[in-house]
């Protein structure tokens, strides 16, 4: 008995020793699987580092880390990302985008209706409810689904990361949102796979959000509360935390608030200036689309900055040019009630798990709509704390799905893997 323990203490330590070594002088190994999330307005995909245990989150487009969620169809071909955005203004009725929202859902023909009310692309739906988008390119109709435009998404993704390591990669690990059901995860599996990739696990947002923050790693039992404010949804989330066990307590969010909305009330403001200044609405669908543009670049601006301009030329007005100065101050109050409204999920999940906002542990923010200091500014007002936005809003869930997915590929320094515990908690939608 006594040599099989010294036996076994000597395989142990042999084990240890070549771990120590291999991580030491030889060349860390390539990642087997990366983490991709794929978001409703920007997507991105990153890979663990063995060795140093860091997350790399790789540059897909023009130096950026994160593209938007946007496939354009034209007489050139397939676009993606920022190159589908450029040309969005002069192709509105072919640039796709908010696929995630309509993923593996069913929709009647009403909601099929007032969605198109907001969209300058065709909707319709098969006789499932399934939505598509209805594209036209050269005079030929195409029906391209919200998996499809997923897709191609992720087909750009897969390849900076195989242009990254210089091999071809097959796996990944990907983020959902929570309320996701199994249909719409398994459409969110099919995405990938027609780029090409098997999906090896789906975990939860705020679970990878809260694994960003190493949150997985504490022994002790932690309430996190998850702030997801994105392109378009607000998501929150209540968890107990403790050693990589993850269990939802409560989810409520609303799907009509996020940045776009933000977005919107500051277009509309500006077509009510216009409107002034010219005595005439601005109608032209390639005008609006520069608006809308430019909108979006005064909203980021504003988000280190007092103020910000617009300055762009009008082809329905006989090519005038327009400025417009833009202050952080008028910004938050044409958009002060929305900005509040992101305090009505918190409270409702606080209220349906029971629990006082004093109880709450760590409140970490994600989503690139939580950088408007405003938003900010209430959560920690509400809290009486600051909220933890030690790493970037738009890369934390990214970096959680790209840690666990070095845990599934065995990459060195091993960590705590995330187990999420089955719940019987569905989330509360406030409109």
């Amino acid at each position: 008995m006594g040599s099989a323990f010294i036996i076994l203490g000597t395989s142990i330590i042999a084990v240890l020793l070549a771990g120590y070594f291999a991580q030491k002088y030889l060349p860390p190994p390539k990642p087997k699987i990366f983490g991709i999330d794929l978001g409703t307005t920007y997507s991105c995909i990153g890979m663990y580092q063995a060795i140093s245990g860091n997350v790399s989150i790789l540059e897909v487009q023009n130096g950026h880390k994160c593209i938007p969620s946007v496939v354009a169809f034209s007489d050139g071909g397939i676009l993606v990302g920022y190159e589908a955005v450029a040309q969005s203004e002069h192709n509105p009725k072919n640039t796709l985008y908010d696929a995630k929202r309509f993923i593996g859902k069913v929709f009647t023909k009403q909601e099929i209706q007032t969605l198109q009310k907001r969209y300058p692309f065709k909707l319709e739906a098969d006789e499932y409810g399934m939505m598509y988008y209805v594209v036209a390119v050269n005079n030929t109709v195409y029906k391209i689904t919200p998996e499809m435009v997923g897709g191609n998404i992720i087909k750009l993704l897969r390849d900076t990361a195989t242009r990254n390591i210089s091999s071809p990669v097959t796996k990944v690990v990907m983020s959902v949102p929570a309320e996701f059901d199994s249909r719409q995860r398994n459409y969110t599996e099919k995405a990938a796979s027609i780029a090409g990739l098997d999906v090896i696990r789906a975990i939860n947002e705020p679970t990878a959000a809260a694994m960003a923050y190493g949150l997985h790693k504490h022994p002790s039992l932690q309430t996190i509360l998850v702030v997801d404010l994105g392109g378009g949804t607000l998501d929150v989330s209540l968890l107990m935390v403790q050693g990589g066990m993850f269990l939802t307590q409560g989810m409520a969010g609303n799907n009509q608030l996020g940045g776009q909305d933000f977005n919107q009330r500051l277009l509309q403001y500006l077509l009510n200036q216009i409107h002034k200044k010219y005595n005439k609405q601005l109608t032209d669908k390639e005008d609006k689309q520069v608006l809308r543009n430019q909108v979006e670049e005064v909203k980021l601006n504003l988000t280190s900055s007092d103020r910000a301009f617009i300055k762009i030329k009008l082809h329905s007005f006989d090519n005038q040019i327009y400025e417009e100065r833009i202050s952080r101050t008028l910004f938050e109050e044409i958009n002060k009630d929305l900005f509040f409204k992101v305090l009505e999920p918190i409270k409702t999940v606080l209220e349906f798990a029971e629990l006082d906002k004093n109880e709450v542990d760590e409140i970490v923010l994600v989503g690139g709509s939580t950088r408007v200091p405003k938003v900010r500014q209430i959560i920690k007002d509400f809290f009486g704390k600051k909220p933890n936005t030690a790493v970037d809003p738009e890369l934390a869930v990214v970096t959680g799905v790209s840690i666990q997915a070095g845990i599934i590929g065995g990459m060195w320094p091993l960590t705590v893997s995330a187990v999420e515990l089955p719940t019987n908690v569905k989330k509360i939608q406030i409109n």
